[in-house]
Formats: structure tokens, sequence, C-alpha cells
């Protein structure tokens, strides 16, 4: 799947991808809506109703990953809210391995996340892998989210790397779409972000059943006889 003899740099997407997106999916879906609707005095239906739109208004955009944001518009404390179902958060099966093989193996890794930091910052308290990166990078630090193509060049500036000996594994096929179209050559999808959720069909990009599938492999040399 992957030449490893021609990636030097790793870039890792967090959730669905590392994490598994259940935790966001469940957080986004039924908590946030239960909590709207306990604050407005409303039945959890009437709830989502009025708060599904807002939310795919808000795709692809910077706004949508931003906790402060949708604190302002939900009258809500967001961090405060995704603490509450913290036990949640889960690691996808060997991630933890695969990021200690990659950088044995002499491969920069880095995480590259649209998540806002707060919920970085969470989830890295939570599972524990900070450490396993060489480092971290958060898309609102540059001010836009992944799925802008101008996000590869002002990542470029503070990571450098060669986009064409570069991987991404994400989750979001249009994040997928936007580095292929900065020209970064190697690019993975994730088969099941959630692992409650059904197993996608991914045709426009190969894809991993989970980091198994992806271990560093340096290829055997012959021994001369």
């Amino acid at each position: 799947m992957i030449d490893w003899r021609q990636v030097d740099t790793v870039f890792l997407d967090m959730d669905g991808t590392l994490l598994d997106l259940h935790f966001d999916n469940h957080f986004w879906r039924e908590h946030v809506p239960r909590r709207f609707a306990e604050k407005h005095g409303i039945t959890l239906e009437e709830a989502k109703e009025e708060l599904f739109p807002r939310f795919r208004r808000a795709e692809g955009t910077i706004d949508w990953y931003c906790v402060d944001y949708w604190s302002r518009e939900l009258g809500l404390d967001i961090a405060l809210l995704k603490e509450e179902v913290d036990h949640l958060i889960a690691v996808h099966p060997h991630v933890t391995e695969f990021l200690d093989a990659a950088r044995a193996a002499g491969k920069r890794v880095a995480l590259v996340t649209n998540a806002h930091g707060k919920a970085l910052r969470l989830k890295m308290e939570r599972t524990r892998l900070g450490g396993h990166f060489d480092a971290l990078h958060c898309a609102h630090d540059f001010g836009i989210p992944k799925e802008d193509p101008r996000f590869w060049g002002r990542l470029q500036e503070v990571e450098p790397f060669d986009p064409e000996r570069t991987l991404l594994v994400d989750d979001s096929l249009s994040v997928l779409r936007s580095a292929r179209g900065y020209g970064l050559r190697w690019l993975l999808a994730v088969y099941r972000p959630d692992t409650r959720g059904p197993r996608r069909e991914v045709e426009e990009f190969d894809a991993i059943e989970d980091f198994r599938d992806l271990m560093p492999v340096e290829p055997s040399v012959p021994v001369a006889s």
C-alpha cells in the first residue's frame, strides 16, 4: 500500500483516524441537543430540528470545529460538555504501535487536526498519545481548516515537508482531496472512522481497516549467495 522508502513525513488526522469518531458523533448528535433542550425547555427532537441544520451550514469551515464559536452560538459551555462524556474517547486499534514503529523507522510523525485546541488538549490528556508525536498542529492556529487548499502551504511554513515524500491518513475525503490538490503523493482514507457505524465504501482513495495495515516494513534485502 505504501512504499516506506519514499516517505519521510507522516501526517495523521485525529478524530475518526486515530480516535474513534463515536465520541464526536455522540457528542454532537445526542449530548449537545440534550443539554440544549434542557436549557430551553424543549424536547430532544425539537432541539435536534433546530441544531442539525445549523451544524450542517457550518461544516467544512473553521467555525464547525471551534469550541468557542459553538459556546457563543448555543449559550452552552462546549468544553465542559465534552468533559461530561470524555469516557467515550477511545483510541483506534494498533495506533500506538504504529506511531512508535513509524518514528523508529526514522519518519517524522505529526498530528494535523481541525480540532479546536481545547478539544485537542482534552483528548491528548485522556489518551496520552501526545508523547508519540514529533509535533502537534491545530488548524485553528492557521485560521483555516484542512479542507481549504491554502492550509497546506501555511502548514509547510512551520512544518517543512516534501509533498512527494509525505503520507497523510485522514478519514475526511474532502481533506484528502485538498491535500491531493496541493500535491501530497501518499493519501489514505479510513474505512470505519466510527467503530459503531457501518463500514464506508471508499473508492476515490486507498483506505485502511486499522493501523495494522500500515505498519512500516522495510523491504528485505536479498542475501548474496
